[in-house]
């Protein structure tokens, strides 16, 4: 295929199959190879005529997709960049988690489904953060999902990071997966950051809807207080100091685990609350995660394989 010459209007080696998204960086289609017979997700990105070069988006998915090479992260087969157009090639999954939890007409999904699920998205997580990259935007819609494989994908928030004193923007991550760190305006962040967001997708997969499910920022933060308990400086220390925390917050006492995911068991509540501790440095690592006895049972699709981390 000549890369100067690619084009998804044009192309003999690919064929439009349908259209699965539009966003505000691009069109998404599914397409199949002629070549090889598989499918294929086809970004085409949207070039702003005003600007010089690709979106910063484009380039930090590129720059890190190139980086990571794993099972449970999405494969970009081909990218190409020539004058007013850039197209990413992506391996083909035929839906998101989102969509999988809401073509299921019989409750949430058995337990064996969601450990297995979760196993994976926090391996891929794990390989995302030992490379030292954020996600910064993980959300059911961001996670690929096909006969049981599960895969992360859109790192179009993502970057490298160095030591977590670097100040980054706060202004990252879907709101109803946003940690209280960066609700809170807090610029200076870990890759906690992420693991806020895998356990509330965690509870998701447990209860069929989003956990936290906030309208905005401050009512955002109100529905993890109402379910988590009020933070203070004695169970958070140095949270009455970050810039958008107000001493007029409601004091709400914590729930039990057994009330907020009642189908969960033991296990799952206390990899949950590991993983939706308030403190960012107390916050449980994906590495660890994978290394939880809510695992011990967990049975993956065939290819993949559990960490041995003795």
């Amino acid at each position: 295929m000549s890369a100067m010459g690619f084009d998804i209007e044009t192309t003999t080696h690919y064929k439009k199959v349908d259209k699965l998204g539009e966003g505000t960086y691009g069109i998404v289609y599914k397409a199949l190879n002629i070549d090889t017979g598989e499918y294929v997700a086809i970004k085409k990105i949207k070039l702003d005529q005003n600007d010089e070069g690709m979106p910063s988006t484009t380039l930090r998915e590129i720059s890190i997709l190139k980086n990571l090479n794993h099972p449970c992260i999405v494969e970009l087969k081909y990218c190409n960049f020539t004058k007013g157009r850039v197209h990413l090639i992506f391996e083909y999954l035929d839906q998101d988690l989102k969509q999988y939890l809401d073509s299921l007409e019989s409750g949430a999904p058995d337990t064996a489904t969601i450990k297995s699920l979760m196993y994976q998205l926090i391996d891929g997580l794990y390989a995302c953060h030992a490379k030292r990259f954020f996600h910064r935007d993980l959300k059911p819609q961001n996670l690929l999902v096909q006969k049981g494989r599960l895969k992360i994908a859109d790192f179009g928030l993502g970057r490298e990071h160095g030591i977590p004193i670097d100040e980054f923007t706060h202004e990252i991550v879907t709101l109803w997966y946003r940690s209280p760190e960066l609700l809170l305006s807090s610029t200076k962040y870990s890759g906690a950051v992420d693991v806020w967001s895998v356990g509330c997708i965690m509870a998701e997969l447990y209860l069929k809807e989003a956990f936290f499910m906030g309208d905005c920022e401050i009512d955002q933060l109100y529905q993890i207080f109402m379910n988590l308990g009020t933070p203070t400086n004695l169970s958070w220390p140095g949270v009455e100091n970050l810039s958008e925390y107000k001493s007029v917050f409601p004091r709400w006492k914590k729930k039990a685990w057994s009330t907020m995911i009642p189908t969960g068991c033991v296990k799952a509540h206390d990899l949950l609350n590991k993983a939706l501790e308030y403190e960012p440095s107390s916050r449980i690592y994906a590495k660890n995660m994978l290394k939880h006895p809510y695992f011990n049972d967990v049975k993956l699709p065939t290819g993949l394989k559990k960490h041995d981390f003795t």
